[in-house]
C-alpha cells in the first residue's frame, strides 16, 4: 500500500510538471537561461490534484518553465498529465498562455 502511495505521488508530480511545461513551451527567453526540469513545477501538484487555484508559486514557477513546454510535450510520460484541460486551466488562472508547437 506505501509502495502504491508512492507511485501515485510520484505520476501526480510528473503531471504537475507537465502541465506547467506544456503550458509555456511556446516561448524562449533569450535574456537568461532556464533549466528545464519539470520537477520544478511541484508547486502546482495541489492545484492539479485538487479543486483550489494554483498558489503564487506555482503560477511562478509555470511562467519560469515556460521555454521548456514544448519540450516537455515531446515526452509521451510528460505530455499525459500537462496535455489536459485541468493543465490547461491552470496555466489559464495564471495569465499563461497554453503553447502551439
Amino acid at each position: 500500500m506505501e509502495k502504491k502511495h508512492a507511485q501515485v505521488l510520484l505520476v501526480s508530480l510528473c503531471v504537475v510538471a507537465l502541465v506547467a511545461a506544456v503550458l509555456f513551451s511556446g516561448e524562449i527567453r533569450m535574456a537568461e537561461a532556464v533549466t528545464c526540469d519539470v520537477s520544478e513545477l511541484s508547486p502546482c501538484m495541489e492545484a492539479i490534484m485538487s479543486p483550489k487555484p494554483p498558489s503564487k508559486t506555482c503560477c511562478s514557477k509555470l511562467k519560469e518553465q515556460k521555454p521548456c513546454f514544448c519540450q516537455y510535450l515531446k515526452n509521451p510520460t510528460i505530455k499525459m498529465f500537462v496535455d489536459t484541460p485541468k493543465a490547461k486551466g491552470i496555466a489559464s488562472s495564471c495569465g499563461v498562455e497554453y503553447p502551439r508547437c
